[in-house]
């Protein structure tokens, strides 16, 4: 388990089927995304624009995962897509602030 979220080191909370999950967005886990889905900023535009998919969004989240889910990727994708993006849109509002913002 992950453990809490610590906002000060540019961590959020994800609770997926009742388990907590922390994302937290180092240099590393920006480069693997950046890596999967092209770069950020673009990304960060996709976002803004309305234009995100949900592949996207769960490769973004699995990236910067603290620690390795119990589950692997496409049990993790279910389980966003079950969660729905109503309760994804805080975790990734919080995650492209910090890639915005930097820390």
């Amino acid at each position: 388990m992950s453990g809490a979220a610590n906002p000060a080191r540019g961590e959020v909370a994800l609770v997926l089927d009742g388990i907590p999950h922390v994302l937290r967005p180092s240099f590393q886990a920006l480069v693997a995304a950046e890596g999967e889905l092209g770069p950020l900023f673009e990304f960060v535009e996709r976002a803004a624009s309305g234009k995100l998919g949900i592949a996207e969004i769960a490769g973004l989240f699995w990236h910067c995962l603290k620690d390795p889910p119990a589950m692997d990727r496409a049990a993790f994708g279910e389980a966003l897509a079950a969660a729905g993006l109503k309760a994804l849109a805080p975790a990734l509002r919080m995650l492209i602030g910090q890639i915005l913002a930097g820390r």
